[in-house]
């Protein structure tokens, strides 16, 4: 992987041109030969569903990089399965097969893991009837599980609704495989990696740029199909990743991705990298199966990145590269709009929502579209668990963004990466060995936007951070004051800064659902502001301070949780909360403390303790002398609210990584305040 001057990687064989050879060589006369091919999680189970169809495959499943022999039966000799053939999470071999098994005699049964049964197969199956094949739905309309019964198929012109790769390439296997004409009118041009394998293996593929869109034809499908012989080239989404990584993580030295497949309906990541700032070379190295294949080699000293506007016809060439596009976008200068991509909707999983999710909550300003995004950069330090959503690019995405500088973020399931890139974190984790040689690096400590790593970097080590978070009724409040008060720190209380901007908003006429919907504008017009006295923390909005009195009414506290989970809110209050690291040292307690604020701190603290416990000491802040029902349906309550905050898309209630776990069940507050204080006298002797 290392070059002598640079760092030199190599990604697995392109997912969809293995998955199209697999099928293809399996339709094929007489023996396919097939090197470099994926052997991820996708291509295995459409390996095993052509197995149970009668088509031999040799060393697909074997490790390492040998070559993969398809002995293929013919165009309309598949066999009948014996049960039903499962694709597990595998769109494309679903889509595509289904479109093979129209021209077959027989029936068989598709079906997949919950992710795949919740994808659309309308699109493929209507123009599949439309041609005589028989679709019946066995569970749920339009979905898998689905029963393909194929035979005598007539002539197709189908106009697809959207640019999909997956839908052409159904209806030519179809037509290809009954021996009809078939042709398909898409809206844009997409990946045409089947057309280029057809015309390998003998079949005449006409296309042409028309009025309407992008018109495929195959006007007379060849009797036969010759075998592949030919080499998969390495894949380019896999490869965007560490281009990605590269200019985020700022290396001094150049970054090369050998070997990478160049399609020009698969590349169009690469102009908007340009339009971003990156300095990308593309190296040309022939030809491999009929793709154009090259070295990416990117030069990680360009100026810093900018936001852009992607849309329109730029979508189809890169629709698998947006989430990494997203992750850019989170690093970039500006607001980054994506549009005309609402196809990711109906992928692995929601891509949009999820990429909207995660970047919530890990500090990024997202906003879905119905068909794309808009993501605010920042250059502040990026934490916080985000969730795969069992989608393998939204986990290498945000798997690429934490390796970079000032950023801690985890990933819930790394393993679905698997599913088109086995040993992706292997990989990953190397080359972050290799920057951290710290080859004529001088800016270790930097963010990948040029930012410090977190509010304490400016100052230099006279600023210890002490980071508090813990569950409603665990004792974060008393102990943090107690703690800062014996250390002599500053104590930021974070939620009295959320409930003045919740008492700031009731103030200005908001309510209800209209909460929800503040603006960045309105929020800097509220003038929410912290003062220090001491080590005593006054906050204001408006130009006053806001007395504690009125920060703890009934009417804020009804509402602050509501105004608190907006993302508005947070991204708006971080820097005010950053700020307050200044001085000997601060403690800082809250929710998202140790995961999103202050990422960095040099000492961690999650408290909890059993909702018996907290349920009694809620109820006696309020006033209550509580008895055993009152403290059990307090405790019903709280463990309600400990679901429901761990579950949030913004700022979830978790523990960091790296915090130390404090049960304050059998302790009261001067014994939570000492094991605080003993924790930071051992972190000021390790500094």
């Amino acid at each position: 992987m290392d070059g002598g001057e640079g760092l030199t990687i190599r990604v697995p064989g392109d997912k969809s041109i293995t998955q199209r050879a697999l099928i293809l060589g399996g339709l094929a006369d007489g023996e396919s030969r097939i090197r470099g091919v994926l052997r991820g999680a996708d291509p295995l189970a459409t390996g095993r569903a052509l197995g149970a169809l009668g088509v031999e495959i040799v060393g697909l499943g074997g490790s390492g990089d040998g070559e993969v022999r398809i002995r293929g039966r013919g165009l309309r000799n598949w066999r009948q399965p014996k049960g039903a053939l499962d694709l597990c999470n595998s769109g494309t071999g679903a889509r595509l097969l289904a479109g093979a098994l129209a021209a077959q005699p027989l029936s068989a049964v598709l079906t997949g893991d919950a992710s795949l049964r919740g994808r659309p197969m309308r699109r493929i199956a209507d123009p599949l009837m439309r041609m005589g094949a028989t679709v019946d739905y066995l569970e749920l309309d339009g979905h898998l599980p689905m029963r393909v019964t194929g035979g005598t198929l007539a002539p197709l012109g189908h106009e697809s609704a959207v640019a999909s790769a997956q839908v052409k390439s159904a209806v030519l296997l179809a037509g290809v495989g009954a021996g009809v004409a078939v042709e398909v009118l898409e809206p844009r041009r997409s990946r045409d990696h089947g057309e280029r394998m057809l015309e390998a293996m003998g079949v005449g593929v006409a296309e042409e740029d028309v009025a309407r869109g992008w018109r495929v034809r195959i006007p007379s499908p060849a009797p036969r199909l010759r075998p592949l012989d030919m080499e998969v080239p390495g894949d380019f989404s896999s490869a965007a990743f560490f281009v990605a990584w590269s200019m985020l993580a700022g290396c001094p030295a150049p970054c090369m991705v050998r070997g990478t497949g160049l399609n020009p309906t698969r590349a169009g990541l690469l102009s908007v990298l340009a339009r971003m700032g990156g300095r990308i070379e593309v190296v040309p190295r022939g030809t491999a199966g009929g793709e154009r294949v090259g070295d990416l080699r990117v030069d990680a000293q360009a100026a810093r990145l900018q936001a852009v506007q992607v849309g329109g016809d730029e979508i189809p060439g890169m629709i698998d590269e947006v989430p990494i596009l997203a992750v850019l976008a989170a690093r970039a200068e500006g607001v980054t709009r994506i549009t005309g991509a609402a196809e990711l909707r109906v992928k692995e999983s929601d891509r949009l929502a999820a990429l909207a999710a995660n970047l919530r909550r890990i500090g990024v300003a997202a906003g879905e579209l119905p068909d794309g995004l808009e993501i605010e950069g920042t250059d502040r330090p990026l934490s916080g668990l985000v969730e795969s959503f069992q989608d393998h690019r939204i986990a290498m995405a945000f798997g690429v963004l934490g390796a970079t500088p000032g950023c801690e973020i985890r990933v819930d399931d790394p393993t679905v990466a698997d599913v088109s890139f086995p040993g992706f974190w292997r990989s990953l984790q190397r080359v972050r060995k290799w920057d951290s040689r710290g080859v004529g690096r001088s800016r270790a400590a930097r963010s990948p936007a040029g930012g410090t790593a977190n509010s304490c970097d400016a100052i230099g080590d006279r600023c210890l951070v002490v980071a508090i978070d813990g569950s409603a009724g665990s004792g974060k409040s008393t102990t943090a004051a107690a703690a800062a008060a014996r250390l002599g720190f500053r104590h930021l209380d974070s939620g009295a800064i959320y409930r003045a901007v919740t008492l700031a908003l009731i103030e200005s006429g908001r309510s209800g659902s209209a909460l929800e919907h503040v603006t960045r504008g309105e929020l800097s017009g509220l003038a929410i502001d912290v003062k220090w006295r001491e080590q005593g923390m006054e906050v204001w909005a408006g130009g006053r301070q806001v007395a504690e009195e009125a920060l703890r009414s009934d009417r804020v506290t009804a509402l602050v949780s509501q105004v608190a989970a907006v993302p508005e809110v947070r991204a708006h209050l971080l820097d005010l909360q950053r700020s307050a690291a200044r001085g000997p040292g601060l403690v800082a307690e809250g929710r998202d403390m140790g995961t999103v604020v202050f990422p960095r701190a040099e000492v961690k603290v999650f408290l909890d303790a059993h909702p018996t416990e907290r349920a009694r000491r809620r109820l006696l802040q309020r006033g209550i002398r509580p008895d055993a029902a009152e403290i059990k349906a307090e405790a019903a309550r709280l463990t309600r609210r400990d679901r429901r905050d761990a579950s949030r898309s913004i700022a979830p209630l978790l523990q960091a990584g790296d915090a130390v776990l404090l049960d304050t069940t059998a302790l009261d507050p001067a014994a939570q305040a000492d094991a605080i204080v003993r924790l930071v006298e051992a972190a000021g002797t390790d500094r």
